[in-house]
Protein backbone atom coordinates (compact mmCIF):
# COMPACT_ATOMS: atom_id res chain seq x y z
CA UNK A 1 0.00 0.00 0.00
CA UNK A 2 2.81 2.49 0.79
CA UNK A 3 4.79 1.74 -2.48
CA UNK A 4 1.37 2.21 -4.30
CA UNK A 5 0.62 5.50 -2.45
CA UNK A 6 4.03 6.45 -3.25
CA UNK A 7 4.19 6.01 -6.78
CA UNK A 8 1.01 7.95 -6.92
CA UNK A 9 2.34 10.15 -5.44
CA UNK A 10 5.44 10.55 -7.77
CA UNK A 11 2.77 10.70 -10.76
CA UNK A 12 0.96 13.39 -9.15
CA UNK A 13 3.70 15.61 -8.53
CA UNK A 14 5.18 14.93 -12.32
CA UNK A 15 2.03 15.64 -13.25
CA UNK A 16 1.37 18.90 -11.32
CA UNK A 17 5.01 20.26 -12.13
CA UNK A 18 5.38 19.66 -15.91
CA UNK A 19 2.01 20.67 -18.09
CA UNK A 20 0.63 18.32 -20.87
CA UNK A 21 2.35 19.14 -24.10
CA UNK A 22 5.70 18.58 -22.38
CA UNK A 23 5.13 15.46 -21.04
CA UNK A 24 4.13 14.27 -24.02
CA UNK A 25 6.77 15.62 -26.17
CA UNK A 26 8.81 13.67 -23.47
CA UNK A 27 7.45 10.72 -23.69
CA UNK A 28 8.21 10.68 -27.49
CA UNK A 29 11.50 11.63 -26.68
CA UNK A 30 12.25 8.76 -24.82
CA UNK A 31 10.43 6.68 -27.19
CA UNK A 32 13.03 7.17 -29.73
CA UNK A 33 15.81 6.94 -26.85
CA UNK A 34 14.46 3.40 -26.40
CA UNK A 35 14.74 2.77 -30.14
CA UNK A 36 18.06 3.87 -30.71
CA UNK A 37 19.57 2.03 -27.64
CA UNK A 38 18.22 -0.84 -29.45
CA UNK A 39 19.55 -0.08 -32.43
CA UNK A 40 22.90 0.56 -30.72
CA UNK A 41 22.45 -3.14 -29.05
CA UNK A 42 21.65 -4.84 -32.76
CA UNK A 43 25.17 -3.06 -34.47
CA UNK A 44 27.17 -4.33 -31.72
CA UNK A 45 25.98 -7.40 -31.33
CA UNK A 46 26.40 -7.54 -35.31
CA UNK A 47 29.75 -6.89 -34.72
CA UNK A 48 30.46 -9.06 -31.86
CA UNK A 49 29.22 -12.30 -33.38
CA UNK A 50 31.26 -11.41 -36.32
CA UNK A 51 28.88 -10.99 -38.72
CA UNK A 52 29.76 -7.77 -39.85
CA UNK A 53 33.79 -7.70 -40.81
CA UNK A 54 36.40 -4.83 -41.33
CA UNK A 55 37.81 -1.58 -39.74
CA UNK A 56 34.70 0.71 -39.80
CA UNK A 57 37.12 3.89 -37.93
CA UNK A 58 36.95 6.22 -40.35
CA UNK A 59 34.06 5.39 -42.56
CA UNK A 60 31.92 4.86 -39.63
CA UNK A 61 33.07 8.30 -38.13
CA UNK A 62 32.10 10.06 -41.34
CA UNK A 63 29.13 8.12 -42.49
CA UNK A 64 27.91 9.25 -38.47
CA UNK A 65 28.96 12.54 -39.01
CA UNK A 66 26.61 12.71 -42.14
CA UNK A 67 23.80 11.13 -40.56
CA UNK A 68 24.05 13.97 -37.37
CA UNK A 69 24.20 16.64 -39.98
CA UNK A 70 21.26 15.10 -42.17
CA UNK A 71 19.26 15.09 -38.81
CA UNK A 72 19.94 18.97 -38.15
CA UNK A 73 19.69 20.44 -41.29
CA UNK A 74 16.86 18.61 -42.09
CA UNK A 75 14.07 20.58 -40.24
CA UNK A 76 10.73 18.48 -38.96
CA UNK A 77 7.92 19.34 -41.33
CA UNK A 78 6.03 16.33 -40.48
CA UNK A 79 6.50 14.65 -44.02
CA UNK A 80 9.86 13.45 -43.57
CA UNK A 81 9.51 12.36 -39.92
CA UNK A 82 10.26 8.65 -41.07
CA UNK A 83 13.12 9.98 -43.02
CA UNK A 84 14.84 11.05 -40.07
CA UNK A 85 14.34 8.37 -38.22
CA UNK A 86 15.94 6.49 -40.32
CA UNK A 87 18.67 8.89 -40.12
CA UNK A 88 18.51 8.58 -36.22
CA UNK A 89 18.77 4.77 -36.03
CA UNK A 90 21.22 4.51 -38.85
CA UNK A 91 23.86 6.93 -36.23
CA UNK A 92 22.48 4.46 -33.51
CA UNK A 93 23.53 1.22 -35.40
CA UNK A 94 26.71 2.87 -36.43
CA UNK A 95 27.65 4.03 -32.49
CA UNK A 96 26.77 0.15 -31.68
CA UNK A 97 29.04 -0.94 -34.24
CA UNK A 98 31.91 1.63 -33.05
CA UNK A 99 31.27 0.17 -29.54
CA UNK A 100 31.80 -3.64 -30.84
CA UNK A 101 35.68 -3.67 -30.41
CA UNK A 102 35.03 -2.84 -26.67
CA UNK A 103 32.66 -5.13 -26.03
CA UNK A 104 34.33 -7.90 -27.83
CA UNK A 105 37.27 -6.95 -24.95
CA UNK A 106 34.58 -7.05 -22.28
CA UNK A 107 32.59 -10.20 -22.97
CA UNK A 108 36.32 -12.14 -23.14
CA UNK A 109 37.14 -10.45 -19.28
CA UNK A 110 34.09 -11.57 -18.20
CA UNK A 111 30.47 -11.86 -20.45
CA UNK A 112 28.68 -10.05 -17.57
CA UNK A 113 30.16 -7.08 -17.73
CA UNK A 114 28.15 -6.16 -20.56
CA UNK A 115 24.76 -6.68 -19.05
CA UNK A 116 26.02 -4.93 -15.61
CA UNK A 117 27.62 -2.15 -17.52
CA UNK A 118 23.66 -1.37 -19.29
CA UNK A 119 22.39 -1.63 -15.99
CA UNK A 120 24.34 0.44 -14.28
CA UNK A 121 24.18 2.87 -17.28
CA UNK A 122 20.62 2.81 -17.25
CA UNK A 123 19.85 3.48 -13.39
CA UNK A 124 22.38 6.38 -13.81
CA UNK A 125 20.73 7.85 -16.27
CA UNK A 126 16.96 7.15 -15.05
CA UNK A 127 18.49 9.13 -11.78
CA UNK A 128 20.27 12.02 -13.20
CA UNK A 129 16.58 12.25 -15.60
CA UNK A 130 14.36 12.39 -12.49
CA UNK A 131 16.77 14.94 -10.88
CA UNK A 132 16.51 16.96 -13.57
CA UNK A 133 12.41 16.51 -14.18
CA UNK A 134 11.71 17.35 -10.68
CA UNK A 135 14.18 20.54 -9.65
CA UNK A 136 13.00 24.22 -10.64
CA UNK A 137 12.33 25.48 -14.26
CA UNK A 138 15.86 25.74 -15.68
CA UNK A 139 17.92 25.08 -12.52
CA UNK A 140 20.59 23.13 -14.46
CA UNK A 141 20.58 25.18 -17.21
CA UNK A 142 23.35 27.37 -16.05
CA UNK A 143 25.44 24.09 -16.24
CA UNK A 144 25.89 24.31 -20.20
CA UNK A 145 28.87 26.43 -20.29
CA UNK A 146 30.71 24.45 -17.96
CA UNK A 147 30.12 21.09 -19.38
CA UNK A 148 31.32 22.39 -22.81
CA UNK A 149 34.89 23.43 -21.01
CA UNK A 150 34.57 19.98 -19.91
CA UNK A 151 34.20 18.73 -23.02
CA UNK A 152 37.37 21.02 -24.70
CA UNK A 153 39.56 19.18 -21.61
CA UNK A 154 38.62 15.77 -22.04
CA UNK A 155 39.90 16.52 -25.83
CA UNK A 156 42.94 18.23 -24.24
CA UNK A 157 43.79 15.49 -22.33
CA UNK A 158 42.87 12.88 -25.28
CA UNK A 159 45.27 14.47 -27.13
CA UNK A 160 48.01 14.86 -24.33
CA UNK A 161 47.65 11.01 -23.60
CA UNK A 162 48.42 10.54 -27.38
CA UNK A 163 52.02 11.67 -26.73
CA UNK A 164 52.54 10.57 -22.81
CA UNK A 165 50.62 7.17 -22.45
CA UNK A 166 50.12 7.98 -18.50
CA UNK A 167 47.97 5.85 -16.71
CA UNK A 168 47.04 8.87 -14.53
CA UNK A 169 45.81 11.31 -17.42
CA UNK A 170 43.87 8.31 -18.73
CA UNK A 171 42.15 7.47 -15.42
CA UNK A 172 41.54 11.26 -15.20
CA UNK A 173 39.72 11.73 -18.44
CA UNK A 174 37.95 8.42 -17.58
CA UNK A 175 36.57 9.75 -14.30
CA UNK A 176 36.09 13.51 -15.18
CA UNK A 177 34.26 12.20 -18.69
CA UNK A 178 31.40 9.98 -16.30
CA UNK A 179 30.93 13.17 -14.27
CA UNK A 180 30.59 15.89 -17.54
CA UNK A 181 28.29 13.49 -19.33
CA UNK A 182 26.27 12.85 -16.14
CA UNK A 183 25.74 16.64 -15.97
CA UNK A 184 24.92 16.07 -19.55
CA UNK A 185 21.81 14.31 -18.61
CA UNK A 186 20.34 16.73 -16.30
CA UNK A 187 21.20 19.73 -18.49
CA UNK A 188 20.09 18.37 -21.56
CA UNK A 189 16.83 16.75 -20.23
CA UNK A 190 15.88 20.50 -18.96
CA UNK A 191 16.98 21.67 -22.03
CA UNK A 192 14.61 19.57 -24.14
CA UNK A 193 11.78 20.75 -21.22
CA UNK A 194 12.73 24.77 -22.24
CA UNK A 195 12.67 24.03 -25.68
CA UNK A 196 9.12 22.20 -25.77
CA UNK A 197 7.75 25.36 -24.06
CA UNK A 198 9.52 27.71 -26.53
CA UNK A 199 7.19 25.33 -29.53
CA UNK A 200 10.38 23.36 -30.32
CA UNK A 201 8.74 19.97 -31.18
CA UNK A 202 11.75 17.88 -32.66
CA UNK A 203 10.89 15.37 -30.82
CA UNK A 204 13.95 13.20 -33.04
CA UNK A 205 17.04 15.55 -32.53
CA UNK A 206 16.00 16.01 -28.79
CA UNK A 207 16.11 12.09 -28.28
CA UNK A 208 20.04 12.26 -29.94
CA UNK A 209 21.25 14.33 -27.50
CA UNK A 210 20.16 12.18 -24.86
CA UNK A 211 20.98 9.09 -26.56
CA UNK A 212 24.79 10.47 -26.76
CA UNK A 213 24.97 11.24 -23.50
CA UNK A 214 23.60 7.39 -22.82
CA UNK A 215 26.11 5.69 -25.37
CA UNK A 216 29.43 8.02 -23.60
CA UNK A 217 27.94 6.76 -19.98
CA UNK A 218 27.95 3.37 -20.64
CA UNK A 219 31.41 3.51 -22.54
CA UNK A 220 32.95 4.64 -19.74
CA UNK A 221 30.98 2.42 -16.97
CA UNK A 222 32.38 -0.42 -18.97
CA UNK A 223 35.69 0.56 -19.16
CA UNK A 224 35.88 1.00 -15.41
CA UNK A 225 34.15 -2.43 -14.82
CA UNK A 226 36.49 -3.84 -17.18
CA UNK A 227 39.54 -2.11 -15.22
CA UNK A 228 38.15 -3.63 -12.04
CA UNK A 229 37.86 -7.01 -13.29
CA UNK A 230 41.25 -6.51 -14.25
CA UNK A 231 42.61 -5.86 -10.32
CA UNK A 232 40.67 -9.06 -9.03
CA UNK A 233 42.89 -10.82 -11.73
CA UNK A 234 45.66 -9.62 -10.33
CA UNK A 235 44.69 -10.13 -7.30
CA UNK A 236 44.41 -13.95 -7.55
CA UNK A 237 46.89 -14.51 -9.91
CA UNK A 238 49.58 -12.85 -6.76
CA UNK A 239 47.95 -15.24 -4.32
CA UNK A 240 49.18 -18.07 -6.37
Amino acid sequence: MAATANIGQFFNTFNSKIEAPVRSHLKNVYVYLTMSVLSATAGAYLHVVNMVNGNFGLLGALASMGLVMGLHFTPDNGKNRGQRTAMLLGFAFLSGLGLGPLINMAVHVNPSLVSTALMATTLIFACFSLAALFAPDGHYLYLGGTLLSGLSMLFWLSLLNIFFQSPALFQLHLWAGLLIFCGFVVYDTQAIIEKRRRGDKDAIRHSLDLFIDFIQLFRKILILLMQKEGRKDNKKNNRR
